[in-house]
């Protein structure tokens, strides 16, 4: 059972997602709160699998309330789930440490999904999101880091290739030939090598950098 927490300061979007995510046999939304103080005591006692986050909320909002909960709990995977598309928002949740960032107009068939991918390790991003992120890629930036001066191995960028396209551990050992363990080792190599704390801040720093493709 993946135990979730909803966070969203409209009542009636939490009771709504409760439904919906209850009515899987895989899901069990065990707290809602309505800002990230209310959050972070529900947080410490259940300690959820995942954290439904919005972003625009009261008292403390959903960037600050991730970053605090990121620092205190990295293992517990927060899913972004707001009305914001803008670049802003989105690189902030990224940097506070979110594993994915999906729009409210996400079918819910799609957002059971991505919480059970979420949860395994995938990322996710919403296309229209995802579609700024190379946006912003491709504008001229100050200072680029350049692919040699980030010191990959061949099977390194591999496993970065194939985390890029959502591939978990399990499934890029089999595409490689390798053990899980080994997979886990490159993939802590890659985050040590990129500056990052997670898949999706790995995946978004290896676009910037221009270190791998990704078809969106």
């Amino acid at each position: 059972m993946i135990k979730v927490i909803v966070c969203d300061d409209q009542e009636i979007v939490c009771q709504g997602l409760r439904t919906i995510l209850n009515n899987d046999p895989q899901i069990e939304v065990v707290a809602t709160a309505h800002d990230g103080i209310e959050l972070i005591p529900f947080v410490e006692k259940l300690q959820p699998d995942l954290i439904l986050m919005d972003l625009k909320m009261p008292v403390m909002n959903g960037v600050q309330a991730t970053q605090h909960i990121h620092q205190s709990f990295p293992h517990i995977k927060i899913l972004i789930l707001t009305t914001y598309d803008d670049e802003e928002w989105l690189f902030d949740a990224i940097r506070s440490g979110a594993s994915g960032y999906l729009l409210k107009d996400t079918p819910a068939s799609s957002l059971i999904q991505a919480i059970k991918g979420t949860v395994s390790g995938e990322t996710y991003l919403d296309p229209a999101v995802a579609g700024k992120v190379l946006s912003s890629i491709s504008e001229p930036r100050q200072s680029p880091l350049k692919k040699s001066s980030i010191q990959l191995s061949d099977r390194e960028m591999e496993v970065l290739q194939l985390m890029a396209r959502g591939l978990v551990n399990a499934d890029i050992a089999r595409e490689l030939y390798l053990s899980e363990g080994t997979v886990r080792n490159y993939t802590s190599a890659i985050f040590t090598k990129l500056g990052v704390n997670d898949r999706t801040q790995a995946v978004i720093a290896a676009l910037r950098h221009g270190l791998v493709n990704l078809d969106i």
